[in-house]
């Protein structure tokens, strides 16, 4: 979950709706893949973050009672093997994606355990193999990784309310021109802005559902899981514009 404290109580917005903010911000990049590999990418970005675990053992509040924000959360290699188990079933570059994007963010935790460094070993081995089998040269598919990463950043910058105020501008990430992006809002209750401007129209909206909990401690994840089944939708919507 992306957790964020509002004058309501808690914010909550889950790992896969940010997930499909992130392919909405995807869907807006002029096209530079066969159509195939265009919507293989679009899947990849959509459902990086699904096969989340149930909570159990405080696994989504913290010590003090609180909704537990998802960088709260250690390493699940179920999770994550669970990720590029649903993502075989969408065939090869759909599971070359995803894989590169589990080695991205968990290559770091190398040495640590044995069964961590077994799965990473195997991501980085099948990664070569489907490269080969899918005759793409190992730039090409970074490059389409990068937009994913790129639009997965956007979306959390979003979703975690880390917008700048007062027209500072926030650093996204390299895109998959090589170029370096930022995030600013000129006006407090204007679009968007994004420099330089990647996308295909000058103007469009994205969204994102999210919950709102209005009790702020809770004894337990059963707890938890029951207000968060009762709790009110609220959809956030962002304007950008060029």
């Amino acid at each position: 979950m992306i957790v964020n404290h509002v004058p309501a109580g808690w914010q909550i917005i889950y790992q896969q709706a940010h997930a499909l903010l992130a392919a909405q911000l995807l869907h807006q990049w002029p096209a530079f893949l066969p159509s195939d590999q265009w919507v293989g990418l679009l899947a990849a970005a959509a459902q990086h973050d699904d096969e989340q675990q149930d909570w159990g053992g405080h696994y989504g509040i913290t010590p003090a009672g609180a909704p537990a924000n998802f960088t709260m959360k250690e390493f699940s290699l179920e999770q994550a093997a669970g990720v590029m188990k649903a993502a075989r079933f969408q065939g090869r570059w759909r599971s070359l994606l995803t894989s590169m994007h589990l080695s991205t963010l968990y290559e770091s935790l190398r040495g640590q355990k044995k069964e961590t460094d077994a799965f990473l070993d195997e991501q980085l081995a099948n990664q070569k193999r489907w490269l080969r089998e899918l005759h793409i040269k190992k730039a090409e598919a970074q490059q389409s990784y990068t937009l994913l990463h790129w639009c997965d950043r956007l979306s959390l910058i979003l979703c975690r309310h880390e917008v700048p105020e007062m027209g500072r501008a926030v650093e996204i990430h390299t895109g998959p021109d090589g170029k370096h992006y930022e995030l600013l809002q000129p006006e407090p209750e204007g679009p968007i802005r994004i420099q330089p401007w990647p996308f295909q129209t000058q103007r469009f909206t994205v969204s994102v559902e999210a919950l709102v909990l209005h009790q702020l401690q809770f004894k337990n994840d059963a707890e938890l899981a029951s207000a968060l089944r009762d709790a009110p939708i609220e959809t956030l919507r962002w304007e950008l514009a060029k």
